[in-house]
């Protein structure tokens, strides 16, 4: 990549990132607003994402339930939502403002090794989760997650795995995997690409060999035979979905493409519980269980000190997970 071609990417990424904050500042204009009468949901993310998606359907939730009388969505996309999460850690005592965050971005933030962190925000809430398949083409000659896995050991670095970003949950998982299975993670040939129909089209082109995508994104090629699943990460096997678990094919591999909620640090006591409040509510209304289930996610609601705590074990599996890797 050339450096005019950088420079043109970091400013675009700039420009995108100020236009989200020029957005939020005008969101807060008018006087002091709650979150009962304004909010602002900030998806760290492009339009058209996964946390833009859960963005927009809480925005969704919340008018159906007549919980907020004026919900707003921006965006502020860029590195795996640390832009979006540096600029959210400035905004201090904002109690009408929730920013999307999950699974992701606990990898970016481990990646990026700087700036703001989720210390520096106040969790409020895990709402649903996605999680990840282990695919290959239908044509190849892995039938089963046994017949990868011996593949695999035999030639770690022959074996290429494509996935989302470095530091994705495609990426995590395939570092966990390998040493649930006893690969050195560092010797793995991981793929990166910035989008799953990427990932997709060189795996049935035939530059990689097998592919991590969340379930919901590869359902469509696996009904229709172009893909065949080998393995889930969920605990348990999917709702209507056949197809076998890891851990049920004895790989103690279990991870979570997560979504939740966090308030502005400086948040607490009456505006904290105000913003619980409203997340309590919008996940009762028909329309989120509707979006449940029209996603494909699973609800995982976790609040208060529960949150925290999950938040922090993740953060350290992440760490180790990250190290092992290499990066």
């Amino acid at each position: 990549m050339s450096t005019r071609t950088v420079k043109r990417t970091l400013l675009g990424v700039a420009a995108a990132g100020v236009v989200g904050l020029a957005l939020v500042n005008a969101a807060a204009d008018g006087g002091e607003a709650t979150a009962r009468s304004k909010l602002v949901l900030m998806a760290p993310a492009a339009p058209g994402g996964g946390w833009d998606g859960f963005a927009r359907e809480s925005q969704q939730a919340i008018k159906s339930g007549g919980i907020s009388n004026n919900v707003q969505v921006v965006n502020v996309p860029g590195a795996g939502g640390t832009i979006g999460l540096g600029q959210f850690a400035q905004m201090e005592g904002r109690s009408d403002m929730l920013m999307v965050t999950g699974g992701v971005m606990v990898g970016a933030v481990e990646l990026a090794d700087a700036g703001a962190t989720l210390d520096d925000v106040q969790p409020v809430a895990r709402l649903a989760d996605d999680f990840a398949a282990l695919v290959v083409p239908a044509d190849s000659p892995y039938q089963t997650l046994d017949d990868f896995i011996e593949a695999w050991k035999k030639d770690p670095g022959g074996t290429s795995i494509s996935g989302g970003s470095l530091g994705s949950i495609d990426h995590l998982l395939t570092g966990l995997l390998a040493e649930e299975v006893g690969i050195d993670p560092a010797k793995t040939n991981y793929i990166a690409y910035s989008g799953g129909g990427e990932a997709l089209t060189s795996m049935l082109s035939g530059t990689t060999v097998a592919g991590i995508s969340g379930y919901n994104e590869v359902a469509d090629q696996i009904d229709a035979g172009m893909l065949r699943a080998l393995a889930v990460s969920s605990e348990e096997r999917l709702p209507g979905v056949d197809v076998p678990t890891f851990t049920e094919q004895g790989v103690d591999a279990v991870m979570a493409n997560w979504r939740g909620l966090a308030a502005a640090p400086g948040v607490e006591g009456e505006q904290l519980q105000e913003l619980q409040d409203i997340v309590a509510e919008y996940r009762q209304t028909d329309q989120w269980q509707d979006a449940l289930q029209r996603n494909a996610w699973t609800d995982s609601y976790m609040v208060g000190e529960e949150f925290e705590a999950f938040l922090d074990e993740e953060i350290a599996r992440t760490e180790d997970i990250v190290e092992g890797l290499g990066l």
